[in-house]
């Protein structure tokens, strides 16, 4: 079984968190910009924990400050997708970190986005969507500005809305407004939860913001209810395994549920997450599954056919990517 070459679908990829540590450092070589402090004596990047690893990927994204550098980290990000086999992707983008969520400068940022992904389908043959993505720990009122910015700007690219950093943070609730916005103007749902939140942190982002997915979602294997729930509600788990074992969540893969969660019926997907700053690909996330777990060419078609199901794009892309699965 060639798993490489098998097509692959990612739900979950922070444009920003794909940024490899080269661009980073050479964009901030170019500004003339120290942010020698992120990176360890290999060049990587270098965390010890959550909250530290949210601090050193703002500090990376402070070197990503106009539209062209956006521009080239879309391009960079799908070039290293596709070499992947990624065929098709949804990368979280944050107007908070395009032009301070500020409307006029997003919509300049997200142009620049679009002309990337434009050129990268026709260059790599990849197909990419766009979520905003408010940013949890800096409130419910920078939610909303982010909600307004994804409102104005919904289309073709620009298909989700949804909610990254510290799920820790407030409540679920606080945020009910941003999501209720989006859904009005058409965009599909999705939040971090259940990372580091525990099962009530999905429990009360799928019944108080109505998402279609979870990021994450994997602390649901905790709570039965739950798990029936989700099952009932066919909401679809965007699960970054690597992630969660770099991280700590979970000491191995071997300890991971994400096979448990499947084999029980909850709906998941596989996907990197932010794969620079976890030392992982896609490639890697499907050979590692398939050595733990045993998982078959046909699991991974099977993965790859609930992960089209679930994605925010239309009707015609669905149709033109599972062409590419022969489904």
């Amino acid at each position: 079984m060639n798993l490489k070459s098998l097509p692959k679908i990612e739900l979950h990829l922070h444009l920003e968190g794909a940024a490899p540590a080269n661009f980073i450092k050479n964009l901030a070589t170019q500004k003339h910009i120290d942010v020698s402090k992120i990176f360890n004596q290999l060049g990587q990047y270098q965390f010890d924990n959550f909250k530290h690893f949210l601090s050193v990927y703002e500090a990376a994204t402070t070197v990503l400050q106009s539209p062209d550098d956006f521009y080239k980290l879309t391009k960079c990000v799908l070039e290293e997708c596709a070499k992947n086999h990624v065929v098709y992707v949804e990368t979280f983008v944050s107007p908070e970190f395009c032009g301070g969520n500020d409307i006029v400068s997003w919509k300049e940022y997200l142009s620049a986005i679009c002309e990337a992904s434009e050129e990268s389908e026709a260059s790599f043959g990849i197909i990419s969507r766009g979520i905003a993505t408010c940013i949890r720990h800096l409130g419910p009122n920078s939610a909303k500005d982010t909600a307004k910015c994804a409102v104005e700007t919904g289309g073709e690219w620009l298909v989700g809305f949804g909610m990254a950093g510290d799920e820790t943070f407030g409540q679920a609730k606080d945020y009910v407004y941003s999501f209720d916005l989006a859904r009005e103007a058409g965009l599909k749902l999705t939040s971090h939860a259940g990372e580091w939140g525990g099962s009530e942190s999905v429990r009360s982002t799928v019944n108080q913001l109505g998402v279609q997915r979870v990021g994450h979602g994997v602390q649901s294997i905790n709570d039965d209810e739950l798990i029936q729930s989700l099952i009932e509600q066919q909401i679809v788990l965007e699960v970054c395994p690597g992630s969660n074992v770099f991280l700590g969540l979970y000491p191995d893969l071997q300890s991971h549920p994400i096979k448990t969660l499947r084999d029980r019926g909850v709906m998941v997907t596989v996907s990197t997450d932010d794969p620079p700053f976890f030392q992982t690909s896609m490639d890697q996330e499907y050979e590692s599954l398939a050595s733990c777990f045993g998982w078959s060419e046909d699991d991974f078609l099977e993965l790859n056919r609930v992960a089209l199901d679930a994605a925010f794009c239309d009707k015609k892309t669905k149709e033109k990517i599972a062409k590419m699965f022969k489904f």
